[in-house]
């Protein structure tokens, strides 16, 4: 039963992380090491600043 309120815990865990967007950093990050191991990279903040710049620039079409 434990073992099963673990699996539920976590699932519930990384659910929230993708929809808040929380789990894009650590993406980025993952990337960065994988793809450009020199760079040293962004903060969480500088990331959130240039993602919401890219997103202010490239806007989704939505109207609203």
């Amino acid at each position: 039963m434990a073992d099963l309120t673990r699996r539920v815990w976590r699932a519930i865990v990384w659910y929230l992380r993708e929809v808040s967007g929380e789990a894009r950093y650590d993406r980025y990050v993952e990337h960065l090491r994988a793809e450009h191991p020199g760079r040293a990279p962004m903060s969480v903040r500088e990331f959130n600043d240039a993602r919401d710049e890219y997103e202010r620039l490239h806007p989704t079409g939505c109207c609203c």
